[in-house]
């Protein structure tokens, strides 16, 4: 078991209450970090991995359990997943909260995982997310009408 409760978390940002990034009224939080750099990203200023501030999963936690009107918490970014281990043990928080986890990652699920299989905390977060949107985003692809994501060729996959 991940013992990284008390890890730090790099984000960008969060938006308390969001109906777009996710069904229902959502937590989101932007970590801070990108590989992908995908031409056209809707969120260029996460890419730099030192960029953002450090916070805690415990401040984050307590602002999500203080707003009883949130149906569930989105992990988007950046790219969740280069910070896995740590997200791992607050989706964790998160679902005993009795919310569900949705994460953006510019990886595909099968590419996932595949990194699950060497990384632990890759494993971990895939366990724990509810609702995947995988894949980079492609600006050749870019189509306004879809819902919770910006290209055609990303998916929305429901894990659990």
């Amino acid at each position: 078991m991940l013992n990284t409760k008390f890890l730090p978390l790099r984000i960008n940002g969060v938006v308390a209450e969001s109906c777009v990034d996710g069904p229902g009224l959502r937590y989101v939080i932007f970590v801070q970090g990108c590989p992908h750099r995908c031409e056209g990203c809707h969120n260029p200023q996460t890419h730099d991995f030192s960029g953002g501030n450090e916070v805690s999963a415990e401040t984050i936690l307590s602002e999500i359990k203080s707003d009883p009107l949130l149906s569930g918490v989105t992990f988007s970014g950046g790219e969740p997943f280069c910070q896995a281990e740590a997200l791992a043990e607050l989706a964790k928080e998160i679902h005993a909260l009795g919310l569900d986890l949705m994460v953006y990652s510019g990886w595909t699920l099968e590419q996932l995982q595949e990194k699950a299989k060497k990384e632990e905390g890759v494993k971990a977060l895939l366990e724990q997310t509810d609702i995947l949107v995988d894949g980079p985003f492609i600006l050749a692809e870019r189509d306004l009408e879809l819902d919770f994501r910006g290209s055609r060729n990303q998916r929305v996959l429901y894990l659990t």
